[in-house]
C-alpha cells in the first residue's frame, strides 16, 4: 500500500484539497457573504422604498380626502349663499313691488279724486247755467222780487241761529 503509487496519488491529492480547501472555502464563503450582504441591502433599500410610496400613497389619499371635504363645505357654502341671496332678491323684489302697487293705487285714487272734482265742477256749472237760463226765461218781475225778499228772509234767520 505505502509502495503503491496510486496511493500516494491519491494521498498527495486528498492533502492537496485539504491545503486548498480552507483558502477556497473562505474566498466563497466570503464572497458569497458579501453578495448575501449586498441582497440583503437591496431588500432593505427596496423595503425603505415600499414603505415610502405606502406612506406617501397614505399621504395622498388623506390629502385627497381633505380636498373633497373642503369641496363639499364649499358646495355647501355657496348652496347657503344662493339661498340667501335669493331670499334678499326675493324680499327686495316684493318690496318694490308692494311700493309700486301703493304709488299706484295713490295716483289711482288721485286721478279718481281729481275726475270727480272736475265732474262735480261741471254738474255744478251746468247746473247754475240751466237754472239761470231757466230763472231769466220764466220768472217776471214780480216773482224776482219775491224770490230775492224771501232769500234774504231765510239768510236772516240762519244767521240768527
Amino acid at each position: 500500500m505505502f509502495s503503491d503509487p496510486q496511493f500516494w496519488v491519491a494521498v498527495s491529492f486528498i492533502l492537496f484539497i485539504a491545503a486548498i480547501f480552507n483558502p477556497v472555502r473562505k474566498i466563497l464563503t466570503s464572497s458569497l457573504d458579501a453578495q448575501i450582504k449586498d441582497i440583503k441591502n437591496k431588500i432593505d433599500e427596496v423595503e425603505n422604498l415600499k414603505y415610502e410610496a405606502q406612506k406617501a400613497l397614505d399621504d395622498l389619499k388623506e390629502r385627497e380626502t381633505k380636498v373633497e371635504k373642503e369641496i363639499q363645505n364649499l358646495n355647501l357654502e355657496s348652496e347657503k349663499r344662493i339661498a340667501e341671496l335669493k331670499h334678499i332678491s326675493t324680499s327686495k323684489l316684493s318690496d318694490q313691488i308692494e311700493k309700486r302697487k301703493i304709488l299706484a293705487e295713490n295716483k289711482i285714487e288721485q286721478s279718481v279724486r281729481d275726475t270727480k272734482n272736475s265732474v262735480k265742477n261741471y254738474i255744478s256749472r251746468v247746473a247754475i247755467e240751466a237754472t239761470r237760463n231757466i230763472l231769466l226765461q220764466n220768472l217776471s218781475k214780480d216773482k224776482k222780487s219775491e224770490l230775492i225778499e224771501d232769500s234774504i228772509t231765510e239768510f236772516n234767520s240762519v244767521l240768527k241761529n
